[in-house]
């Protein structure tokens, strides 16, 4: 049911500072001596699709058709447990940064679903949430990544209600829990220490 070192995947919706949140954590881990390995699960996915000559750029993989998607899911999956197997061997945190739900040129589309699941075998899924419109200011402000078909506010805000449902949908599979880190502005650090707790305490 479990992998010997424990697996947390961190979702968020684009813009929500994830990722910011994912390094101050690893920091604290540091000065805590926990060991922890940091995989980003899209990056996987992009190392895959530029080998095929797919795409070079990491947000034109949600516009690639879903069943192309779909494979390049399930490839990246099994790649991030070899590679935490080689780096953690039995023990440690697997920390996965990923997206819940992805918003596709056909819909929204689950970025956990069962055949992910069932490679990773969470003990966790935190959802990292700020406020919506605080979201949609660091998504304008980011001139490196293309999110300009979030639709502002209001499609943050369903976005952020359709990824927290899809992460308690995918923490069923296997008895995952489910924590909700608020990630404050200027607060990414207390937002990481919050994280942090809920790991420890696995």
């Amino acid at each position: 049911m479990r992998h010997p070192f424990k697996v947390v995947i961190v979702t968020g919706v684009p813009g929500v500072g994830k990722t910011t949140v994912i390094n101050h954590l690893k920091k604290i881990a540091e000065e805590k001596q926990v060991k922890v390995e940091v995989v980003n699960f899209g990056s996987f996915m992009l190392n895959y699709a530029v080998k095929e000559g797919i795409i070079e750029d990491r947000d034109k993989i949600r516009t690639l058709p879903l069943r192309k998607q779909l494979e390049l899911q399930e490839l990246a999956a099994k790649a991030i447990i070899e590679y935490a197997k080689l780096k953690l061997g039995d023990d440690g945190f697997l920390i996965i940064d990923t997206h819940a739900l992805v918003r596709t040129v056909a819909g929204y589309w689950p970025g956990l679903p069962k055949h992910v699941i069932d490679q990773l075998k969470p003990d966790m899924i935190a959802v990292i949430e700020a406020e919506p419109e605080v979201i949609a200011a660091r998504q304008a402000r980011d001139k490196t990544r293309y999110r300009a078909d979030f639709g502002g506010a209001e499609g943050v805000r369903r976005l952020m209600e359709y990824a927290r449902a899809a992460s308690f949908a995918s923490a069923v599979f296997y008895a995952s829990t489910v924590a909700i880190v608020q990630n404050k502005e200027g607060a990414a650090e207390e937002a990481a220490r919050e994280l942090m707790s809920y790991i420890e305490n696995l």
